[in-house]
């Protein structure tokens, strides 16, 4: 009879005991947590502080396909009271037309809410890369930074021969004489070249005017450069594509100076996602296509690539 009494009373002490540690454990990984992030968001020499001004970088990496996810990071940067400007580095040949002018949205609305932007061009900002660093305040490239390459491209593969000499039969049943241009079986007809040719040189005359008000030039100036051509990073300089030479520490430094921060300011580092299929994507160089199934490529977007 004792030792069960004994025992009885003993159970709430344990149960006490053991949601004391838990939390005492909780407290611990959560103060370790919060150094770690202080620590990680601010420079070396900055003190690790969790709160207070800073500049934000966001990658802009490979072919502009989706980009769900950088609208979201843009966003909530915009929403952040704590970040006063934000640097755009951008490494990317380009992509399709129409996630790359919601990414030039994105930046303008930035600039908007009175955060000061800044694209950083890595090694390679061409086409729809440049498109969207064109909505920065200002422009840091390499000198030797592939850029420019101003234009629109609609490739499409012609087959006909091919399907006729394995003894293939391309069949298409439509309603709408136009509904199958572009179909790879059979020759373009004059017709539906001059439809695409209207619709490449509209939204190329996009791009030329998205340059000019950007960069503040004179659309007949930069008609001048926008023939598709790439060049480098002191080459557009030259050309007042870009501001100044400099790399990403540069940009940050720029970004600061237009925030009205300190140099060098703290940082809040770009986010990444670590994934199977990312690491394939660098591994393979398949960035920009293993999210693509046969059927969007035979459709074939408008690309603002170089």
């Amino acid at each position: 009879m004792t030792t069960t009494r004994t025992t009885t009373r003993n159970r709430p002490v344990r149960r006490r005991t053991i949601i004391l540690v838990a939390l005492a454990v909780y407290l611990g990984v959560a103060i370790l947590f919060i150094a770690a992030l202080s620590a990680g968001l601010g420079p070396a020499g900055s003190g690790g502080a969790l709160f207070g001004a800073r500049v934000a970088i966001v990658e802009l990496e490979g072919t502009i396909v989706d980009v769900d996810d950088l609208l979201r990071e843009l966003k909530a940067h915009r929403d952040n009271p704590l970040v006063k400007a934000v640097v755009l580095r951008i490494n990317s040949p380009g992509g399709v037309v129409g996630p790359t002018q919601e990414l030039h949205a994105a930046v303008m609305r930035l600039r908007e809410a009175g955060k000061p932007v800044v694209a950083s061009l890595g090694a390679v900002a061409a086409s729809g890369g440049y498109y969207v660093a064109v909505a920065a305040d200002r422009i840091y490239a390499n000198p030797g930074t592939l850029t420019g390459s101003i234009g629109v491209i609609f490739q499409l593969p012609n087959v006909d021969g091919l399907m006729k000499k394995v003894g293939v039969d391309y069949v298409v049943v439509k309603a709408g004489r136009y509904k199958d241009i572009g179909n790879i079986a059979r020759p373009m007809a004059p017709e539906e070249r001059r439809i695409l040719q209207t619709l490449l040189d509209d939204v190329h005359a996009q791009f030329i005017a998205a340059v000019a008000t950007g960069r503040k030039l004179d659309p007949t100036e930069v008609v001048g450069f926008a023939d598709g051509r790439i060049v480098s990073g002191a080459q557009a300089k030259d050309l007042h594509m870009v501001d100044a030479l400099g790399g990403l520490e540069e940009a940050v430094d720029g970004a600061a100076t237009l925030a009205g921060l300190s140099r060098p300011p703290r940082v809040i580092g770009p986010r990444r996602k670590l994934s199977i299929m990312e690491l394939l994507r660098n591994q393979l160089d398949l960035r920009g296509w293993t999210g693509a199934s046969p059927l969007s490529l035979m459709k074939t977007p408008l690309y603002l690539m170089d």
